[in-house]
Parts: structure tokens; C-alpha cells; sequence
């Protein structure tokens, strides 16, 4: 059985994107029942809709709370009774009561190799820490922003010309490997975060994740 997925945007969606091409490949074995965005008039959207995937917009701003705003995006997620939620690009901190009711079947990517570089700028950090590797990983969500199980991680090197802008381009790169590499792996049952920890065909990962080179 295809695995329903529903992916929360707020950008151009290429991540998006790159699922939406391991679909069509045949690699996932699921299907995006709906995109969803905090913002009208995206790029993401239009992808979607070019996709004949169903597209809902709902403005953060409209809603006098973030409890208020999360609330309605959770009723709206849950029409769709996902299997998995995919946060792909999407600029919003999800609250506690959120993240719970998704657990275990959300995940997010993150421009770092966590557990370092929590939060923003992990371009310029990885380069004034003089760090050799740097990358992105795909976890899954928890209370903890940038905080929950590592599912699969990829590296890129870092060479003696690059600034933070080359090196987001070379992660974007990986992320667009790895994303849909996660996606899949979950939707065939293969990963799976329970009481045990992250598995991947019932073997414990390493604190690290899956490493894909």
C-alpha cells in the first residue's frame, strides 16, 4: 500500500521537488496527498499544482496565536490522514502539542550535521569553525528544535575556496539526495523511530544516523 505523505512548504520547494521526481522514478513507494503552505503565491505551490497535487494555503498571520495557527494546520493535515508529514523548507516553529500528535511520523531536513549548528547560519558557522566536512541531515521532529533522532545524514567537504554561499549550493545538492532517500526508506517500513531508538531494517542507527556518501 502506497504510504499517504503530506508536505508543509513555505518557499520554493525544491526539496519538495526532488520527492515529487523519486515518485515519479518509482523509488517511493507513497504518494503526496497534499502540499500545504504559510504563504500564498510560492514557487513550491505552483510545483504541486503542476503535479495535480492538492494545495492549501494557510496564513500564520491570520491567527491570533501560534496554538491557534497550529491547531487549524493539524486539522487541515489530518483531512488527508497522512502517513507521514514532511517538512520541506517550512519557516515556522511547530509548538510542543504539534509535534507530539505527529511523532515519530515527521520528519524535517536541516543544513547541518547535526547534532551541530542547531538553528541558523550553519554555512558561515561550519567555516569559522574551520571545519573540514560539513552536510545535512534528516530527522525526525521533536519539542527540541533541530533536536529529534537523526534518520540520514550526507556530507559535502570543505575546500579552501568556499564561502557560505558555494557550500549551500553543495548541500542543497546532498539534501536533494538525501530527503528523498529518507522518504522512501520510511514509506517502505524500513525506517522507523519507536521506544528502541531509530532502526533501519530492525538495526539500531548510530547516534549519527544513516551516513549516505
Amino acid at each position: 500500500m502506497a504510504k499517504q505523505i503530506v508536505v508543509l512548504i513555505s518557499g520554493s520547494g525544491s526539496n519538495l521537488q526532488a520527492i515529487m521526481d523519486a515518485i515519479s522514478d518509482g523509488r517511493i513507494q507513497g504518494q503526496i496527498s497534499a502540499v500545504i503552505s504559510n504563504k500564498a503565491e510560492v514557487f513550491g505551490l505552483e510545483r504541486a499544482e503542476n503535479a495535480d497535487i492538492a494545495t492549501e494555503v494557510i496564513d500564520h498571520k491570520a491567527f491570533e496565536s501560534r496554538e491557534a495557527f497550529d491547531t487549524e494546520l493539524a486539522r487541515r493535515i489530518d483531512d488527508y490522514q497522512p502517513d507521514l508529514v514532511v517538512l520541506a523548507g517550512f519557516m515556522r516553529i511547530l509548538t510542543a502539542d504539534f509535534v507530539r500528535h505527529y511523532q515519530g511520523r515527521m520528519l524535517n531536513i536541516h543544513p547541518s550535521l547535526l547534532p551541530k549548528y542547531k538553528g541558523l547560519h550553519t554555512h558561515q558557522r561550519a567555516l569559522e569553525a574551520g571545519d573540514k566536512e560539513h552536510g545535512c541531515t534528516v530527522h525526525f521532529v521533536t519539542e527540541e528544535l533541530d533536536g529529534g533522532p537523526l534518520a540520514v545524514q550526507g556530507t559535502v567537504s570543505i575546500d579552501a575556496d568556499d564561502d557560505a554561499s558555494s557550500l549551500q549550493n553543495k548541500v542543497h545538492k546532498v539534501e536533494h539526495q538525501i530527503y528523498p532517500l529518507a522518504v522512501e526508506l520510511f514509506c517502505a517500513d524500513r525506517l522507523v523511530w519507536s521506544e528502541q531508538g531509530v532502526t533501519l531494517d530492525g538495526v539500531p542507527l548510530p547516534a549519527t544516523g544513516h551516513r549516505h556518501s
